[in-house]
């Protein structure tokens, strides 16, 4: 809904910006409640999945699923959103998105195996992963581009707030609940978000849209899908001769290959694979690539360590993981303000040295490592998370025009993702064959307490694994060399890029 006359209006040079309105700040709420309710659940599960996997007699490798389905699930759909918006509106897209992922939620509250939990996760996925971009979209369309700076630094402080939040709240709700409500809990925020969709934002007219690319979507999601299930099924069962995984890896690559073929000879394709061919953007793909593999994979696997070799609760592991999320919060508005001034290049190095440094640190734990000790190590992970993410993504839009920005983005959102789904598989899976040659008698399902004479050679399986996330962030820091390392003279499409890179991660 148009407010006043001023919302879209251009300012002079050398006038005040239009206030921000009280309808804006609604539809910002609106908006607030959505996202914050995604992010929410990118961590949330993390601390229940040796709940799950007790509950559910389920082995790590499996129950790991849970977690890279649904980042499987928000890959697919993230190149979808553009076309979506203009083909049924913002605020019918928003909508969905929220219904799709209220419905995941309250089906894999009342899964009833893990087969299900892992289906139903998907489809939150699907919907979790249109929220974030669509919201942006109305964010920006309400605040108009003098205005949208400012609403960003609002609306960032309760998104920046989830990765602190997720790990505590589901700790508590696992502990005094079940972790069926670390997914309930969504119903009564997002049918709040809903009404709030439904009574707040303005209805806006479809608009002529690309033609959607159906065979790159069957191509593409499918051969994501089978290449990182066969490859962690491969790590899984350790032989690389085993003629069922083998073809699954095979038809998965040729699924890629395929798309990548059809994107480079089709105009509108799901992703623009052609802007791959310029050095900051390839770069910043495998960066970010890289990143995602090393951390989200060992994100999974921190409440793991604290909750076995430690005896944590769910809820005392959440607490313990919490100063990762702080570090996040005070690097990421730093981190992007920063990279106008002096390059990405620096930056992200920066971040992924204080990564490394702090997986290092992780790889060295053992039963009796102080917990101040491994505060401070994901505490230097958080701002090193935060130095990365922004930096690594406007990096990219150095060399791109305008109409190019949005499908590099995506790009490089769907590249983070994949990159998240083969971390938490292939490294849940390396944990798994350590504890079985380490401390082949513990129990990752178990209620009961780890016996104390395991205790030594289960966190030393840990410490054996956290240095294989750092042998990645280690190669992700080599191809952030090639990264623009100092401030280029841009042009104002790209400037603009730049603003609306940082904007959107503030």
């Amino acid at each position: 809904m148009r407010t006043s006359d001023s919302l879209d209006a251009p300012s002079l040079p050398g006038s005040t910006p239009a206030a921000i309105d009280i309808q804006t700040l609604r539809i910002a709420a609106v908006v607030v409640l959505g996202s914050f309710m995604s992010i929410l659940d990118t961590t949330i599960v993390n601390v229940a999945i040796r709940a799950l996997a007790h509950d559910f007699a389920s082995p790590l490798e499996t129950t790991q699923w849970v977690a890279t389905g649904y980042t499987l699930a928000l890959a697919a759909v993230i190149p979808l959103t553009g076309w979506a918006a203009d083909r049924f509106g913002t605020k019918r897209l928003y909508i969905t998105s929220i219904t799709l992922f209220l419905l995941g939620s309250a089906l894999s509250g009342a899964a009833w195996s893990m087969s299900t939990l892992i289906l139903f996760r998907v489809l939150q996925g699907l919907g979790g992963g249109m929220i974030m971009p669509a919201g942006m979209t109305i964010l920006s369309h309400a605040a108009g581009p003098q205005r949208i700076g400012r609403l960003m630094g609002i609306v960032g402080i309760p998104m920046l707030l989830g990765p602190i939040l997720g790990p505590i709240l589901g700790g508590w709700l696992v502990d005094d609940a079940s972790w069926r409500w670390i997914f309930f809990v969504n119903l009564p925020v997002g049918a709040v978000a809903l009404l709030g969709a439904f009574l707040v934002l303005a209805p806006d007219e479809p608009r002529p849209a690309h033609r959607l690319d159906a065979l790159g979507l069957l191509l593409l999601s499918p051969g994501l899908a089978l290449f990182v299930f066969a490859l962690a099924r491969t790590t899984a069962h350790g032989n690389l001769l085993d003629p069922a995984d083998d073809a699954g890896l095979a038809l998965g690559a040729a699924l890629i290959a395929a798309f990548i073929v059809h994107a480079r000879r089709t105009p509108g394709a799901l992703i623009d694979v052609r802007l791959f061919a310029r050095r900051p953007v390839a770069a910043s793909a495998l960066t970010t690539f890289l990143f995602g593999v090393a951390f989200f994979g060992w994100a999974i696997l921190l409440p793991l360590y604290f909750q076995l070799v430690r005896h944590a609760s769910a809820f005392q592991a959440g607490m313990m993981i919490a100063p990762q999320g702080f570090g996040a919060m005070i690097s990421m508005p730093i981190a992007s303000r920063m990279t106008d001034r002096t390059g990405a290049g620096r930056i992200v190095m920066t971040g992924l040295v204080l990564i490394a440094l702090a997986m290092l640190i992780m790889a060295q734990v053992t039963a009796t490592t102080p917990v101040w000790q491994t505060s401070i190590a994901l505490f230097l992970s958080g701002l090193g998370m935060g130095a990365t993410i922004m930096p690594a993504t406007s990096a990219a839009m150095i060399t791109l025009a305008r109409h190019e920005i949005a499908r590099a983005t995506s790009g490089l959102n769907v590249v983070q993702r994949v990159g998240g789904s083969i971390g938490t598989a292939l490294l849940a899976v390396i944990l798994n064959h350590r504890i079985a040659a380490l401390a082949p008698d513990a129990r990752i399902g178990g209620s009961a307490p780890v016996p104390g004479y395991l205790l030594d050679p289960l966190a030393h399986a840990f410490g054996q694994t956290f240095l294989c996330a750092f042998v990645v962030i280690l190669a992700a820091l080599l191809a952030a060399t090639y990264l623009p390392r100092r401030r280029a003279s841009l042009s104002a499409d790209a400037r603009e890029a730049a603003e609306t890179v940082r904007e959107s991660a503030s």
